[in-house]
């Protein structure tokens, strides 16, 4: 780092009056960690001079190899809102490195990086804009998260039904002291499910901000007595939060390579080739872009979340959807993600996807217009349309076959995520649950 981005950073704390400062990584499965320093500490940090016990962390390295450095990224750096009587805190995100100073192949934000240079050498950059929804929840007495929703509430409608209004509202203003520029802030669908959309940014910017905003949601909902939850799936019955993450990739002088007035529907070659790329391996990167068991309780039909690889420019029961806007706006959505999922994984596995696609010219098949649900299964057989993975343990399989996803982590993730997500899928599979008590205790 250099000497004045390091002053820049120590100015700013030093303005603030921050006393403590949380270095912030994510683990392998998407897990925010932090180590806490004091600010006298941050001079030593920001020359990259602290050590931590990788070892401790799950997935990152054996106990014989365990140091680990933090080298905090200086744009990342800013201070919490929320301020405790010691003094502010403030937060850095950082890059790990390994003693030798290479970067450490089993850092997520790392894996990113690597793919975002592939592009950057075809010559492209990646915006990315998610669409973040979550569950509010009432706690109880002993301030356990519990399942009970604190409203009623539906679709974009308002207090005094919405109880969450004032959290979410919180959580917005928040969010915007952070840098965040929120686009949309709404309830959603299901009773106490919210959305809060920020503009979109480089794909990088997005998954550390992606980071920053689950544990922001958290900490607010906290603070209003509440829980909140980006499980996938926690209501049986009910719509599940997704995260829809819009993609586009730019010029190296900044125009939207998607976009070609030229075409019908004004997508550019690019475009397609990119959409065939996710259609190509939309089975394998769903095990990055929904990671845990609960995750395939969503993609189920009936609950506006896709089941079935296929594209379309309107159709919101396809994976993927072109929204309407042109020009400098023109992107796809991937509807299949949520936001359990290691966000620097699952941008890494669609921009590779999609690189893949632009690199082998993958044509998409033709785009579906009818609603995929109402189709029969020779319908969709017809139309080559196949399904997503049905559970975790087809995901886990279906990325170990899939070389261009599984180069995205290395063999270091690969091999670290897999047998963690073997472990949990064992776990959930040997368990016995409420469901079968109540279907075959007194039956049998």
């Amino acid at each position: 780092m250099d000497n004045a981005m390091k002053k820049e950073v120590l100015e700013k704390a030093r303005e603030a009056g921050v006393k403590f400062v949380r270095l912030q990584f994510t683990d392998i499965f998407g897990v925010l960690k932090n180590v806490a320093i004091t600010v006298e500490q941050l001079g030593k940090a920001l020359d990259g001079e602290l050590m931590f016990d990788g070892s401790s962390i799950h997935g990152f390295t054996r106990i014989e190899e365990s140091d680990m450095y933090l080298r905090p990224d200086p744009s990342t750096f800013v201070v919490f809102p929320w301020r405790p009587r010691e003094g502010a805190v403030a937060r850095l995100i950082c890059d790990i490195y390994n003693p030798d100073g290479t970067p450490f192949q089993g850092d997520p934000r790392y894996a990113l990086k690597k793919v975002l240079a592939e592009a950057k050498e075809m010559g492209y950059t990646m915006n990315v804009g998610p669409e973040c929804e979550f569950f509010l929840f009432q706690v109880d007495q002993n301030g356990r998260p519990t399942t009970t929703t604190h409203d009623k509430a539906g679709y974009f409608d308002m207090t005094p039904v919405d109880m969450g209004e004032n959290a979410r509202r919180y959580m917005v203003l928040t969010l915007e002291e952070m840098g965040f520029e929120i686009e949309a802030s709404h309830h959603e669908v299901a009773p106490g499910q919210h959305e809060i959309d920020f503009k979109y940014s480089d794909a990088l910017d997005v998954a550390d901000k992606i980071m920053t905003f689950k544990f922001v949601v958290r900490t607010i909902a906290q603070r209003h007595g509440l829980h909140a939850t980006f499980m996938p799936k926690p209501i049986f019955g009910i719509n599940g939060s997704g995260m829809h993450m819009n993609q586009s990739l730019f010029t190296l002088d900044g125009e939207n390579a998607f976009y070609d007035p030229s075409t019908p529907d004004q997508l550019s070659e690019t475009a397609r080739y990119y959409i065939g790329g996710l259609i190509k391996h939309a089975r394998a990167f769903a095990a990055l872009t929904n990671s845990n068991v609960n995750s395939y309780k969503r993609l189920v039909p009936g609950y506006e979340a896709p089941c079935y690889v296929a594209w379309s420019l309107a159709n919101r029961s396809s994976l993927i959807r072109i929204p309407a806007k042109r020009g400098m706006s023109t992107r796809v959505e991937l509807r299949n993600p949520d936001p359990s999922c290691n966000p620097y994984l699952a941008i890494a596995a669609a921009l590779k996807a999609g690189l893949d696609g632009i690199k082998n010219k993958i044509a998409p098949p033709a785009p579906t217009e009818r609603n995929i649900y109402h189709m029969s299964v020779e319908d969709r057989d017809l139309e080559g349309i196949v399904s997503l993975p049905a559970s975790l343990q087809e995901a886990i399989q279906e990325l170990q076959a899939n070389p261009v996803i599984s180069s995205v982590l290395g063999d270091h993730i690969l091999k670290n995520f897999v047998s963690g997500k073997q472990a949990e899928w064992d776990e959930f599979r040997t368990a016995v649950h409420q469901w079968e008590i109540n279907k075959y205790l007194t039956l049998y």
